[in-house]
């Protein structure tokens, strides 16, 4: 399944600032960024239960907020990207 994981932790404090790192590399564990604070993941039913608990575990609901949004292939296929920094076709091979 194809998830967009978007997320916005408050830095005002030190606390939060290490939050935000966290949050950021567990994204990038399973996904690629596509803005700041924002990824996409291609991830099946046993990643994503991990993903979404180590998120969950990182954030603080009274601080910070986390959405996640489900696209169907359509919803894939219908995203336009305009600018720098051309996407990556998360459903094709990656070569390093």
């Amino acid at each position: 399944m194809r998830v967009l994981v978007t997320y916005d932790v408050s830095t005002i404090k030190a606390a939060g600032r290490r939050r935000l790192r966290r949050v950021a590399q567990t994204c990038e564990d399973y996904g690629v960024r596509v803005q700041k604070s924002v990824f996409e993941c291609q991830v099946g039913d046993m990643e994503w239960a991990q993903l979404r608990d180590r998120l969950l575990n990182e954030c603080k609901a009274d601080e910070d907020s986390l959405r996640f949004y489900f696209l169907d292939e359509t919803a894939v296929q219908r995203t336009e990207h305009h600018g720098v920094a051309k996407p990556l076709d998360l459903s094709g091979p990656l070569i390093l």
